[in-house]
């Protein structure tokens, strides 16, 4: 997997031709999806072909997103994929609690090398409340995210920004467990690329990093408003010649005073930008 993933498609698992496009179409991460996107009298089919499609390695990292961990369908996914030579995570949705994240690090244990990459989603009050805490449950657990159709509802939110507490709430908790940045929630409306691109710049201002996507016409815009401006590494490699001339806090001829903290963000920023 690229350091900096930016983008994460969606595909439903009972249709695994489009997972094989959506391998080709762009995505930095493929998330065959088990959980929402399957009817519930498909769920069993879907299981099957995933688990049948993964069963080689794959061109590109793929994830699935098991169902509900209190549902009796979880327990049979992680038992059919968690050991998949095509599967390079695991998502776990509506996760409320840091043990269930253990339960499943012992209970995929068997794969090998330890229990597979595992990636949790908030999407309740609670979820949110314990974030830190489900952030550092296990070493396998390498990166948190937001579920927001499901937050919106447990919360009755009415306007999107409404859950900006939230999503900051999680981009926090991350980052003090040392995860990567979570990537942001779903832009329901595929056909919306306006929109999709404000709210990538309000996620991008907020400190997430890349966006999970269900149709591939959204993938290069995210990747648009993630990716650094010119702008911007340009800025980024002046704070670099000017670190590496002269140690110390200073100030640039234009007036930008840099530190520490200012010379970091900026190797993230060619670090991003140099990302493939």
């Amino acid at each position: 997997m690229s350091p900096h993933p930016l983008t994460w498609l969606y595909v439903p698992g009972d249709r695994p031709e489009t997972v094989t496009k959506a391998l080709a179409s762009g995505a930095d991460v493929v998330v065959v999806d088990l959980e929402d996107a399957v009817a519930p009298d498909r769920k069993r089919y879907a299981r099957e072909a995933t688990a049948e499609r993964l069963t080689d390695p794959q061109p590109l990292p793929v994830h699935v997103r098991v169902n509900a961990l209190d549902s009796p369908l979880a327990a049979a996914d992680l038992a059919a994929i968690a050991a998949l030579p095509g599967i390079s995570g695991l998502r776990l949705p509506k996760v409320t609690a840091p043990d269930q994240i253990t339960h499943v690090a012992q209970t995929t244990a068997w794969a090998e090398g330890g229990a597979p990459p595992l990636y949790a989603l908030l999407e309740s009050a609670l979820g949110i409340e314990r974030a830190y805490a489900v952030a550092t449950a296990h070493p396998a657990l390498r990166g948190i995210a937001l579920g927001e159709a499901d937050l919106r509802a447990d919360l009755g939110v009415r306007h999107d920004r409404g859950l900006d507490w939230s999503r900051s709430r999680v981009i926090v908790a991350a980052r003090a467990a040392s995860l990567p940045p979570p990537p942001q929630s779903v832009h329901p409306d595929t056909r919306d690329l306006e929109g999709l691109e404000a709210s990538c710049a309000h996620g991008r201002a907020l400190g997430f990093l890349g966006r999970a996507a269900v149709h591939p016409r959204q993938l290069p815009v995210i990747e648009r408003v993630y990716l650094p401006t010119a702008e911007e590494i340009e800025q980024a490699e002046t704070v670099l010649k000017a670190a590496e001339a002269h140690r110390g806090a200073q100030a640039l001829p234009n007036g930008t005073f840099i530190d520490a903290a200012v010379v970091t963000q900026a190797h993230r920023t060619l670090s991003l930008a140099h990302r493939r």
